[in-house]
């Protein structure tokens, strides 16, 4: 996994995933059906292992696993963000959970989004971001726009969605138009 430092928001720690955070709970949102209905996540079963399996996966890559931690200690850790990062071309892929579902609608997927939109950005010298969800993820739709990604034309696709298929909306964002706008945070 890329070292990273903690990136602070106003109300969030984003910290390098680690051991403290690989707990039942963890586990838990990712066998929550609704938690995980947009994502490819709902296929697969979770255990300790083949999260820790997978937190794992990040050693030695340039890729960054992070938890999104409320500063709130009554609340903790709500969900994870990851950047799959290809230094060749400057880019990463970003994914969000958000897991913990008493957090949801509160603006902490939107405050993660950007910040580590930023942190990319400013710290590690990425000049393109991207990211996918089905269009029917209205919530994840919400913060890719918020941060100022659009439509990435060169990408088109299709998933299924409760049996039927629906389009898959990939969106991108470069570092010039995103630094651009400083109004976001």
């Amino acid at each position: 996994m890329a070292n990273s430092s903690v990136i602070d928001t106003e109300r969030l720690r984003i910290e390098p995933f680690s051991s403290e955070h690989l707990t039942e709970r963890y586990v838990g949102w990712l066998s929550d059906q609704e938690v995980v209905k947009f994502s490819e996540q709902r296929y697969v079963k979770h255990t300790l292992d083949s999260c820790r399996a997978y937190w794992y996966s990040f050693s030695g890559t340039p890729n960054f696993f992070w938890a999104l931690v409320v500063k709130d200690s009554e609340i903790g850790h709500v969900g994870n963000v990851t950047a799959y990062v290809d230094r060749s071309r400057s880019s990463a892929d970003l994914g969000i959970l958000v897991g913990e579902r008493r957090v949801w609608n509160k603006g902490y997927g939107r405050e993660a989004w950007l910040a580590v939109c930023r942190y990319l950005f400013e710290r590690e010298d990425i000049s393109r971001i991207t990211a996918g969800t089905l269009v029917v993820n209205q919530a994840m739709l919400g913060i890719m726009r918020s941060a100022g990604m659009v439509r990435d034309e060169q990408r088109n696709g299709k998933s299924l969605y409760q049996g039927a298929e629906v389009d898959f909306y990939y969106g991108v964002l470069n570092r010039a138009s995103f630094l651009s706008e400083d109004d976001r945070l």
